[in-house]
């Protein structure tokens, strides 16, 4: 019965969720890249503390902490052919990005029939946060010429902050182990975000970057299994 009770006025929620993901390129091509050498990694991990506002209704704040790593060992950048074309290859770049967010958030409960062990959930976040990132490579070539730094010289570094915006959809799935603990499992299938970025290279150039994003597609890479406390 869709009416009926799973989570009550006045019961508190604590929990979290994470996600973890890899990737790994050896010798791949993607559109005008060529031999992709790189492996990465992200971690994403949100608490979170809500409140049964009516049954099956609750809102909360939820904060998100992620991790992002990517090393390419090599990749050729190819435009045109061998005779007129350009080329544009890169070894050895690294990029480590820190993000943090705080997020209002509101879920509401749908009940499988009478079960009071399972029930499907839709959740919205209103967030806000901030980012770090840095960037280093140690060698570039474009047609024909060559810059390196390596051998005790220093490396090219950019280092970017910036904030976010967002507002994201994640309807997921909880079942209760026990009366109080649940295993929840949910995925971002809608999001609207804007971002601005301050970038500085080599600690003299300076950038920035504004961006609005509008997804309606399920993201596999924010899939997240977690625990949550009914108390």
């Amino acid at each position: 019965e869709m009416g009926s009770v799973f989570v009550p006025k006045g019961q508190w929620i604590l929990g979290a969720n994470a996600s973890y993901s890899t990737h790994e390129n050896e010798s791949y091509n993607f559109l005008v890249i060529e031999g992709i050498e790189s492996d990465g990694y992200t971690f994403r991990v949100s608490p979170v503390l809500a409140y049964a506002v009516r049954d099956n209704m609750a809102l909360g704040v939820r904060a998100v902490y992620s991790r992002t790593n990517l090393t390419i060992d090599e990749a050729d950048l190819v435009f045109g052919d061998d005779s007129s074309g350009t080329e544009i290859r890169v070894d050895d770049y690294k990029s480590v990005k820190h993000s943090y967010t705080v997020a209002f958030s509101w879920r509401q409960y749908i009940p499988l029939g009478k079960s009071k062990r399972f029930a499907l959930f839709n959740e919205m976040q209103l967030g806000a946060g901030a980012t770090r990132r840095k960037k280093s490579i140690a060698s570039l070539y474009a047609g024909g010429t060559q810059s390196k730094f390596a051998g005790g010289q220093p490396v090219k570094g950019t280092y970017e902050t910036g904030y976010t915006l967002s507002l994201g959809v994640s309807p997921g799935l909880v079942a209760f182990a026990t009366n109080n603990v649940a295993i929840e499992v949910n995925v971002g299938v809608m999001g609207i975000s804007y971002s601005s970025v301050k970038q500085v290279h080599n600690q003299v150039a300076v950038g920035h970057r504004r961006m609005s994003n509008m997804n309606f597609k399920v993201n596999i890479f924010s899939i997240g299994v977690g625990v949550a406390f009914y108390l």
